[in-house]
């Protein structure tokens, strides 16, 4: 259904509030929804021209309408399921779509996107930055310049989608304590874990591995060459600044430009990168707790908000606050909530009202926040994102611990990060169980490639900014720049922001060494 009700600004965040890092805590549905917006069937092969149709159904489904001055034409890319054999004939169909300004001129080529998760869609991405910077999107000196393709990953939303959980275990999953102290509850989250990794790899069998990090990057050479550009530029946020990364290394002397916000650490093991976004999101609240404080006319839980959040948690244990859907508001719904409150500054208003409401016996807040997270429809089903999200997570990840381990990190997490450690530790167990062969990606230096831009924010709480130095420095060719801002991704926040990424898109000129910019 079209989500006409909202603001492109609001749709945008959205997208990138649901998608973080990759390894907050995921579990995959089965969803019985279509993916939003139809893409040609029509599959051009790897290494050919797309072939595009016209589509302005994909935007009008997604927000009620397309941009003004804006074309949207979309295509299908056949790619090999494996590319280690690329000649067996069995193929995955990757989206796109086109957004091309009616004014462009003096075309650079095309700007290829993608909004991270892993599990994120990239055509809805590009549809929502095609409204202009007064709305979220991209600003018109980009879009004057740049056709904007987004691309749905293989496996994600339109592209040879992954669905394999049902959606009562979705809700099962998301809605479980995610500190189960008792071992009985942790056997119990332990033994639902199992049955989802069960589920998927009988239904998917061998071909679980193909949907890991360094195939879909590999798909991405298969795009390039289908939009017609002899090199890449790309723009990737959260998990999409590891898919950028993989093809750095893979393909570096097809690089023109890659813009990776918000990044992912490629050198950190899978508990290094859990506790990382532990220590993110910890801060993050910490800042909302004292703007909270600062701002009691905006914050009606002024008096002590982490009193407020950690005593709503306590209660949910014992009396839930049950919903018209026949749902109740349970620990697990009710963290889910705050985790996509903090993606985003303005998000902060929203937590602090719901937690008050929630306080009053009103759960309809916290739970706003937790469906917008798990793109979970009120009719009870969900998209795809976190089925893919699961596969992907796992495909890369060959070094999941037991869940022996997992329970000795919840025990520590739980001291060293109060609110979000144990939640962390959990949310690792799905890939402990994962059936799939991994496919780690590589985490090394992109020989060759031009200098790449990674852009840090320090208030990120799902990309931490201690990634940001280490992504750059990890392949060599990379730059930082900063934004002292809240939320999750930088681009296009600010006018220092802007400017310093439209610069190096458009004239590959490289930011000044250790350029910072202010929050607002």
């Amino acid at each position: 259904m079209p989500r006409r009700s909202r603001s492109v600004t609001a749709l945008l965040a959205v997208l990138l509030t649901a998608l973080g890092g990759c390894t907050l805590p995921a579990f995959a549905p089965e969803g019985s929804a279509e993916p939003v917006g139809g893409v040609p069937t029509v599959a051009s092969t790897a290494g050919a021209a797309a072939h595009w149709s016209p589509c302005p159904d994909v935007p009008e489904k997604l927000i009620g309408r397309g941009a003004a001055g804006m074309s949207y034409d979309c295509a299908t890319v056949a790619v090999p399921r494996d590319w280690a054999q690329p000649d067996n004939g069995q193929t995955y169909d990757v989206a796109m779509i086109r957004v091309r300004s009616t004014s462009q001129k003096n075309r650079i080529g095309s700007l290829l996107v993608n909004p991270g998760g892993p599990g994120g869609s990239g055509v809805d991405i590009a549809v929502y930055l095609s409204f202009g910077q007064a709305m979220g999107g991209l600003p018109a000196e980009i879009t004057d310049r740049f056709d904007i393709v987004g691309f749905d990953p293989r496996g994600v939303s339109r592209s040879s989608p992954i669905k394999c959980i049902s959606d009562s275990d979705q809700d099962a999953s998301f809605g479980a304590d995610p500190d189960p102290v008792s071992q009985a509850s942790f056997d119990q989250l332990t033994a639902l874990n199992k049955k989802i990794a069960d589920g998927c790899g009988r239904k998917y069998g061998d071909q679980l591995p193909n949907f890991s990090t360094e195939q879909a990057a590999r798909d991405m050479d298969a795009l390039r060459t289908a939009v017609g550009d002899s090199k890449l530029t790309y723009l990737g946020f959260s998990y999409g600044t590891l898919l950028g990364a993989t093809y750095a290394q893979l393909f570096p002397q097809n690089v023109r430009a890659l813009v990776l916000d918000g990044a992912v650490d490629p050198t950190e093991n899978y508990v290094e990168s859990s506790e990382t976004q532990a220590k993110g999101f910890e801060r993050a609240f910490g800042n909302f707790t004292a703007w909270c404080k600062a701002n009691p006319a905006k914050c009606p839980v002024a008096a002590d908000p982490r009193g407020a959040i950690t005593g709503a948690l306590a209660k949910a244990e014992k009396s839930p606050v049950p919903l018209r859907d026949g749902r109740k508001a349970t620990p697990g719904w009710i963290f889910l909530g705050l985790i996509s409150s903090l993606y985003t500054e303005s998000g902060w208003t929203s937590l602090a009202k719901a937690t008050a409401d929630l306080a009053r016996g009103d759960a309809k807040g916290i739970m706003e926040l937790a469906d917008q997270y798990a793109e979970r429809e009120q009719n009870g089903t969900y998209s795809n994102l976190f089925d893919a999200n699961l596969a992907v997570n796992c495909a890369d990840t060959d070094d999941a611990p037991t869940a022996d381990r997992v329970r000795e990190l919840q025990g520590q997490w739980r001291v060293k990060y109060p609110m979000f450690g144990a939640p962390l530790a959990t949310g690792m167990l799905p890939c402990t169980y994962w059936p799939g062969k991994p496919d780690p990606y590589p985490a090394g230096k992109a020989n060759g490639a031009p200098p790449i831009l990674v852009v840090g924010t320090t208030g990120d709480p799902a990309t931490p900014y201690e990634n940001t130095a280490r992504l750059a420095g990890m392949l060599g060719t990379g730059h930082v720049l900063t934004w002292e801002g809240e939320g999750h991704t930088a681009y296009p926040s600010t006018e220092c922001v802007t400017r310093a990424v439209d610069g190096y898109l458009i004239d590959l000129k490289v930011p000044a060494e250790g350029l910072r910019c202010p929050a607002k």
